[in-house]
């Protein structure tokens, strides 16, 4: 019963890293644009497509056809 977060968090894995993505992409792509750094803002950049490519597939893999 004590780890029952845990599993209800691993049934959820694949929207949760999603979100996180999502949540992480746009704390660097604001942080860049306060430092004006352009490393931070290629990171966030390349966070925000990861999260629109899991997004999309997650989207495919959920409402497919074959399922």
């Amino acid at each position: 019963m004590w780890a029952g977060w845990r599993v209800r968090l691993l049934r959820k894995l694949d929207i949760v890293l999603i979100i996180f993505e999502l949540v992480l992409s746009v704390m660097l792509l604001l942080t860049s644009y306060i430092t004006k750094s352009p490393y931070l803002r290629g990171v966030g950049v390349g966070l925000m497509i990861a999260w629109v490519t899991s997004a999309i597939a997650y989207a495919v893999r959920t409402k497919g056809p074959w399922n």
